[in-house]
């Protein structure tokens, strides 16, 4: 396993696929480089929080050769120095095909012990068998759309002034849109999500927070790094006393991540609900 910047990574590039366990296809890039350059001090992360990753497409063979599947679960906090490349994580995924392992907790174990030693942090694995799968639920992202404001938009990048608040205006309140979409880092292929952001403090102009989103429409950036941004951004351009970004991104090759950022001390990290298309 490396750790290299972006462009090294397998994204964009013909790979061979392997059905035999090996983690060394797992790809880490250092978080510092663009937390550096939105302003962010690792030292001091003006927040907390974790990446949700789902895996849809895990399996496995049992001490009898006999396929299994489950849906993974797997949260990186946010502290941890690097985060993973989605490709290299499926890949990843994929040597378990062929792999004979005891049972679910030897799964876990070995999912523990590669993922955090890529991230450089403690993750926390854990799996849904199918006889869980009719318990799964769906739920859109908490707060009031601002998607139906009627503007014009003719810039597509993200621009922290458009964020404006109105001062001698308190308020406590969530927004969400749907109409995030940002491009991967290396590849520029679309990446679609949904965004909620609470907060408490100076009332955020809504059109205004609308446009900056859909600045993000041909923004190059991984999932991450788009949410730290969006936080970033808003804590510094309307100053809002308790701040909260979550995003969920729909799935690329069995794989979604929703990243979710706070500065609320009194947050703890949302329930993993699928919004519909995911």
């Amino acid at each position: 396993m490396t750790t290299q910047q972006p462009e090294h990574s397998p994204l964009g590039k013909k790979v061979d696929y392997q059905d035999h366990y090996d983690p060394t296809l797992l790809f880490p890039i250092p978080r510092r480089a663009k937390r550096e350059e939105i302003g962010v001090d690792e030292a001091a992360l003006p927040f907390a929080g974790c990446d949700i990753w789902n895996g849809y497409e895990l399996s496995w063979l049992n001490a009898r050769g006999k396929p299994q599947i489950a849906i993974a679960t797997i949260v990186i906090p946010a502290e941890s120095p690097s985060l993973i490349e989605s490709k290299s994580f499926k890949l990843y995924l994929n040597t378990f095909n062929q792999t004979r392992l005891d049972n679910d907790q030897a799964v876990i174990d070995c999912l523990t012990r590669d993922l955090s030693h890529a991230a450089g942090a403690q993750v926390l694995v854990t799996l849904t068998r199918p006889a869980a799968f009719v318990a799964e639920r769906f739920a859109e992202l908490p707060g009031e759309s601002i998607d139906e404001l009627d503007i014009a938009v003719d810039d597509y990048s993200p621009d922290p002034s458009r964020l404006t608040a109105h001062a001698g205006d308190i308020v406590e309140e969530t927004l969400c849109s749907d109409l995030l979409k940002s491009n991967c880092l290396v590849t520029g292929q679309p990446d679609w999500g949904s965004v909620t952001v609470h907060y408490r403090g100076a009332r955020i102009d809504r059109e205004g927070l609308l446009r900056y989103l859909i600045g993000f429409r041909q923004h190059n950036e991984f999932h991450e790094q788009c949410v730290e941004r969006i936080f970033v951004d808003l804590l510094r351009q309307c100053r809002p006393e308790v701040l909260t970004v979550y995003a969920r991104y729909t799935r690329r090759g069995g794989l979604d991540i929703n990243p979710w950022r706070s500065n609320d001390p009194n947050a703890s990290a949302p329930v993993n609900l699928r919004t519909a298309r995911q």
